[in-house]
């Protein structure tokens, strides 16, 4: 299991590992948490402040209990409604004016372990196609399904029969990955888990450990790197978080074993080396990190978003909020806010009206945190 890791100035590492982790402290300046955070890679130049990213701190605005159990993804419709859904239970429940509703349940849903409803994304095309995709653990596989989503704007939502669009993704008790959403080409991203098998993430033809772009259709996107094939890059562990920033680069968030959890920049067609290394250790011909947590019990980076040049995940064995200041391909010390004052931190979303919403992840209770960023 990898449920939390921790920050510091290490250069990606051979295998075995131990945890990654995550710290944040509520301040405009980027100290060392708990053990010196840093942004490892080639040059690996830690910064001292938030100032070439964003000077702005999370601040709770609201806390929601509205009854989630095992949240695990959060999404916006235009409207501003959140679409959460529960791992264990198949639920996709909506959030608006503070009240949580049973959307529907998702058909075929086998929860387990780390499996079950995992990761949501909306079309790009919401508004004309209404098409709400997931990924979930079947009895035999992970895969991906898209459902219409009627109603709405002051009726009830009504989630229609699921149509796999991809499937034969690797399951097991952990590492099944989940994360979902549309880049800004249109295409949807898949970040998969090696599932325990650890001959598959360095196999280009399997996908176990991988991130993968499909067309919404769930045909291998044009331009793979690979040719007719859906893997974008590989080698990796356990994808859990993907964001964009402003200039269309793609970050990940990934789980590493007991030590050494990954913020990565991703290149089509890259090997980011496991399970032959960890973090940054400079191996010719695989890709370093660009931020490594060495310690776990601060980190098990989850969900990701990029806000105005700085990117939010939350920690789950870590339970606080990172923010990593970015600058261009450059990842800053990390900075940890909220640390264990509210439990594992699943799913981290900007909404429609500029809040970040960060969804928990403790079993009992859960709940949704909305943040202002200010500064």
């Amino acid at each position: 299991m990898n449920k939390g890791r921790h920050p510091s100035g290490r250069r990606k590492r051979l295998v075995p590992a131990f945890a990654l982790a995550l710290l944040l402290a509520p301040l405009l300046v980027l100290t060392a948490c708990t053990g010196s955070p840093s942004s490892p890679g080639t040059a690996a130049t830690p910064r001292t402040s938030l100032s070439q990213g964003t000077t702005a701190v999370p601040e709770v605005a609201q806390k929601l209990d509205v009854g989630l159990e095992l949240p695990w993804s959060v999404v916006f419709l235009p409207d501003g409604t959140a679409l959460v859904s529960e791992r264990d239970s198949g639920r996709i429940k909506s959030i608006r004016n503070g009240q949580a509703t049973t959307v529907g349940t998702v058909p075929g849903v086998d929860p387990g372990g780390e499996g079950g409803l995992l990761g949501l994304a909306l079309s790009p095309d919401f508004a004309s196609d209404r098409w709400l995709y997931a990924y979930f653990t079947s009895p035999g596989d992970n895969r991906v399904a898209r459902m219409k989503l009627t109603g709405g704007t002051g009726g009830s939502l009504v989630l229609g029969e699921p149509e796999v669009i991809f499937a034969g993704m690797p399951k097991a008790s952990t590492h099944n990955g989940g994360r979902i959403r549309f880049g800004p080409d249109g295409f949807l991203y898949v970040g998969t888990g090696d599932s325990q098998r650890r001959e598959q993430p360095q196999d280009r033809n399997a996908l176990g450990g991988k991130i993968l772009r499909l067309t919404p259709e769930g045909r291998p996107a044009p331009g793979n790197p690979f040719g007719d094939n859906p893997v974008y890059s590989y080698g990796h562990r356990n994808v859990q978080g993907l964001a964009w920033d402003s200039d269309g680069r793609l970050w990940a968030s990934e789980f590493g074993p007991d030590v050494d959890d990954e913020l990565n920049l991703i290149i089509p067609g890259g090997n980011y080396g496991w399970p032959t290394v960890t973090g940054a250790p400079g191996r010719s011909g695989l890709i370093d990190a660009k931020v490594v947590w060495p310690s776990t019990s601060d980190a098990s980076p989850s969900g990701l978003e990029i806000v105005d040049g700085v990117a939010y995940t939350g920690a789950l064995r870590g339970q606080r909020l990172w923010a990593v200041p970015l600058d261009g391909e450059t990842a800053g010390s990390p900075v940890a806010y909220f640390t264990g004052e509210y439990g594992r931190l699943r799913d981290v979303a900007r909404a429609p009206d500029g809040t970040v919403w960060v969804i928990s992840n403790n079993k009992n209770p859960d709940f949704a945190l909305i943040l202002r960023l200010s500064g």
